[in-house]
């Protein structure tokens, strides 16, 4: 016995030296700390992992837009529907022989044919795809979350006189429901124009 008695007694410290090392309390503080700091940078991390997706879908809805709207400009802007007798030398609609040009599709008209495809600006007022199609209404790949727009509207342009130019306004929502547009003009030009 006399050696384990001998164990157990620690060896007294000399007056004003301190015991290096930690106290519960200090190590449960730097837990904490360290927990909380840890949270933090976390927090960040999800945040630019959730944030990296949006400039790819801004870059599609950018490429949707801008080919869409472009598609959208090309069209003829005539007093009277392309299929019209008077198309070419008609300076108003009462000069078409029978199908002046209005706001949307005639009838049976679509953007994908294959009878009676779009053929003017102001066929694509209000044209609206969820998941977007090309021309042939065939789905895009990859674009299915994706929804887009058309708006056309006659529309005030500098000097052009009034009805002579359209506004196209193409939307297109992203899957994150985020949205983005692009305008566009289209006036008549020669011999459509007015006087």
């Amino acid at each position: 016995m006399h050696g384990w008695a001998s164990i157990s007694r620690m060896p007294a410290m000399p007056p004003g030296r301190r015991v290096r090392g930690l106290t519960l309390i200090e190590l449960l503080l730097f837990i904490v700390v360290v927990g909380i700091a840890l949270a933090a940078l976390l927090q960040v991390f999800v945040t630019a992992t959730q944030a990296s997706a949006d400039p790819m879908l801004r870059r599609q809805q950018l490429a949707i837009a801008e080919s869409l709207l472009r598609e959208v400009e090309l069209m003829p802007f005539t007093w009277c529907d392309p299929t019209d007798a008077n198309v070419a030398k008609a300076g108003s609609a009462a000069d078409c022989a029978t199908l002046p040009e209005g706001s949307g599709p005639e009838a049976g008209q679509t953007r994908y044919g294959p009878a009676s495809f779009f053929n003017n600006v102001n066929d694509y007022a209000g044209f609206a795809m969820a998941g977007i199609r090309d021309v042939t209404n065939a789905a895009v790949a990859g674009l299915e979350g994706y929804a887009a727009t058309v708006d056309v509207a006659p529309a005030a342009l500098d000097n052009v006189a009034a009805g002579a130019a359209l506004r196209i306004t193409v939307t297109v929502t992203a899957p994150d429901g985020s949205s983005l547009g692009l305008q566009g003009w289209r006036t008549r030009y020669a011999p459509n124009a007015p006087d």
